[in-house]
């Protein structure tokens, strides 16, 4: 059995006109998107811009009520409990956000910021819920007396891995990284990342990691979902992913990934620019007649495409 399995999600919201505000349409924010995570991996959300994947997200972890579908978290799911029911679950699915400037409470010291998770849901004396916020302030690379400062005396990439060690002190197990360090400087992002794959291994997490960036990606996940519009365009290893995409919508995705090499640049633009073009002239093949995805198709054991 799979740890997190989401079935046929659809997260929809209405769109009202006319003198009486009813509803004429609905935006398909997800729209009947499933996929699984197996305890230990890290499963990779890839899409542009307003694609659902942040929906699907804030969806698993309860902060938008889904509008149809499952989502078993082992076996147990989620969408049908009370919100009493689903308060006790909520220590095992934390979510690290995309930016570490606004997720971060300003006028909190960084001991109430990564206590306040503790104080909800365990019974501790102050001498220790202190030890134990010391305790991942260690973990994530900061000095034990920083707990004492505020949000604004801390660099990026030092806030970011305060909200990494809020995420950590209910020992969860799942964690959603939200574009974990887009808000940060290429040099940090690397330190982050690497700081996150080693206390992966450490606490046995499983990521559910949502970026738009193929790069990070690539980097970290295991297996990768590429969203468009609402709905799977395609499925698979992060190896089939990248050096067997069979979607035109992945080829375009990767043909964008900035190459550093200037001899390769001229070689990329005209690849790129042959993709546009397959894009263009073949658009019917992908997409149907209302511009939606056709359903997955599974063309391998572990790899699946959207096709007609």
């Amino acid at each position: 059995m799979a740890f997190l399995k989401v079935n046929h999600l659809k997260v929809y919201y209405p769109v009202r006109g006319g003198f009486f505000r009813r509803v004429i349409d609905y935006v398909r924010a997800v729209d009947d998107v499933s996929f699984e995570l197996e305890q230990g991996e890290t499963y990779g959300l890839v899409g542009e811009s307003g694609c659902g994947k942040t929906t699907t997200g804030r969806t698993i972890i309860g902060l938008i009520k889904a509008t149809a579908g499952e989502i078993l978290l082992e076996g147990k799911d989620l969408t049908k409990l009370s919100r009493r029911e689903f308060y006790h679950y909520r220590k095992d699915i934390q979510m690290i956000f995309q930016d570490p400037y606004s997720s971060l409470n300003p006028r909190k010291r960084v001991l109430d910021i990564i206590a306040e998770p503790l104080r909800n849901f365990e019974k501790l004396s102050p001498q220790e819920e202190k030890r134990k916020v010391q305790y991942f302030v260690e973990k994530v690379g900061l000095h034990p007396e920083s707990i004492y400062k505020y949000p604004h005396e801390f660099s990026g990439g030092q806030r970011q891995r305060i909200g990494i060690a809020r995420a950590l002190t209910l020992n969860p197990k799942l964690i959603i990284a939200d574009e974990p360090v887009s808000a940060l400087d290429v040099s940090v992002q690397a330190q982050v990342l690497n700081f996150m794959k080693e206390i992966q291994k450490e606490f046995q997490l499983t990521y559910l990691f949502i970026s738009h960036d193929l790069g990070i990606i690539r980097h970290m996940c295991d297996r990768i979902g590429i969203m468009y519009r609402g709905q799977f365009v395609e499925e698979g290893t992060s190896e089939e992913i990248f050096h067997d995409p069979q979607h035109i919508y992945t080829k375009r995705l990767i043909s964008a990934i900035p190459n550093p090499n200037p001899q390769h640049r001229q070689e990329q633009v005209k690849l790129r620019q042959e993709i546009d073009k397959e894009y263009h002239n073949s658009y019917h093949q992908y997409f149907d007649a209302e511009g939606r995805v056709y359903p997955l198709k599974r063309i391998s054991e572990t790899h699946s495409v959207a096709i007609p």
